[in-house]
């Protein structure tokens, strides 16, 4: 175990994000939120601005300073010009470089310029005190933190979750693992791609979970709707970013080829680059008139969606560059809610949903078996309804955030 997981005081951790603050990233507010409340002394290094024009309330809830790194390094050339004058004259630069130029070969792309240039900086930039890096996604965050602590010669750990894992070539993520002193992911089958890459002790699983302290309990009552009245039709929903992976040109035509008799209305919630295309889908597949496009949502409004929903929906695939989900939050989220979710069988998603208990899996990919089960829970309010109860039950019993959190607060040397 490192001296980090066993120092009797904690030291001060720098997390590198990609982002912050994210909407998308719930998952990383709620885990600094925790730990700074248990004591741990968090500075946010971020690599880019935010793009979201809304937040949450949890992040105002956030005390961690935030340091910004150059999100382009022609952006602010003085400032890597500074970065690399200190760097330069510190005893880990020349290895750093090194392996940077190792890495360079096997990736000759502007990004890995650029990860080079923002270690630079956060080496020269990071405050006295914060000498552990702890990077959330092992991919960019991963790289600039590894660097940077090369240069500073102080430990580095990870967080691995979901497409950093996919996207990422071998040799990077055995090199990565074999480099920093720990790292943790977020699902089983995460864990099992990446202890076959590393020494497997040095790779644990620590679950997300949910602060359930930030969701109420699930509704007493829904209605017991069955697709039969137009004026009351079954209310679908699903939450999240409009890219491939998540497979809502799937979703779109199994929607499209349910009976024509049944009434049901989808309500999906998130930005995303495909929007435009998959709203231009509903139209060709001419169910536009039954689809509710509600962008980026606050929790609080996402939330609200769970309560008041019937089903909830997820067509996950992995997509041509290998990406695909680990383990949704948004799943457990609605779970929470005792609202029942159709989803597919991929990665972590099993580990979850237990089909035909706490919910209804589909190979992913396979419009008419989600045909079926999305006919099947939208006619059958009974089959909802006791789906949701056992999913609730489940996820408040296997997947609480408390476990996860005190693990990680292990890691960081705070008392138990």
């Amino acid at each position: 175990m490192s001296e980090s997981a066993q120092s009797p005081t904690p030291s001060p951790v720098a997390f590198v994000l990609k982002g912050y603050p994210r909407l998308s990233e719930t998952f990383i507010a709620q885990e600094i939120a925790a730990l700074e409340a248990r004591g741990l002394d968090i500075l946010i290094v971020s690599l880019r601005h935010p793009t979201d024009r809304k937040r949450h309330a949890l992040h105002d809830q956030i005390r961690a300073r935030i340091l910004y790194l150059p999100e382009y390094l022609y952006q602010e050339p003085l400032r890597v010009l500074r970065g690399w004058w200190f760097a330069r004259h510190l005893p880990g630069y020349r290895r750093a470089l090194q392996v940077w130029w190792q890495d360079f070969k096997r990736d000759r792309s502007s990004n890995r310029i650029r990860r080079f240039g923002q270690a630079m900086v956060l080496a020269a930039e990071l405050p006295a005190g914060y000498r552990h890096l702890h990077a959330h996604f092992i991919h960019t965050p991963g790289s600039v933190a590894r660097y940077a602590a090369q240069i500073l010669q102080c430990p580095w750990t990870a967080s691995a979750h979901a497409r950093d894992i996919w996207i990422t070539p071998d040799w990077e993520k055995r090199e990565k693992l074999a480099d920093c002193q720990w790292v943790v992911t977020c699902t089983a089958h995460n864990r099992t791609h990446l202890a076959a890459l590393s020494d497997s002790e040095r790779v644990s699983l620590v679950y997300h979970g949910i602060d359930f302290s930030r969701f109420p309990e699930p509704p007493v009552w829904r209605a017991r709707r069955d697709g039969r009245d137009a004026q009351d039709p079954v209310r679908l929903l699903s939450v999240g970013r409009a890219v491939d992976k998540k497979g809502y040109d799937i979703l779109l035509r199994a929607l499209a080829r349910l009976p024509v008799d049944l009434h049901w209305h989808f309500t999906h919630i998130g930005g995303g680059p495909l929007l435009a295309k998959l709203k231009a889908q509903a139209v060709s597949l001419g169910i536009a008139d039954r689809i509710s496009w509600q962008g980026s949502a606050t929790q609080e409004a996402v939330i609200e969606a769970y309560r008041t929903a019937d089903v909830f929906a997820l067509a996950s695939r992995r997509d041509q560059d290998g990406d695909m989900d680990g383990l949704p939050n948004v799943l457990m989220e609605a779970q929470s809610q005792a609202l029942p979710c159709v989803a597919t069988t991929i990665s972590a998603i099993p580990e979850l949903i237990v089909d035909g208990e706490t919910g209804l899996l589909v190979p992913s990919e396979d419009v008419g078996e989600l045909v079926v089960a999305l006919n099947h829970v939208i006619v059958d309010p009974a089959l909802r309804e006791r789906l949701g109860k056992a999913a609730s039950a489940r996820v408040r019993q296997a997947f609480e955030m408390t476990s996860g959190i005190a693990e990680l607060a292990r890691r960081f040397g705070l008392a138990a």
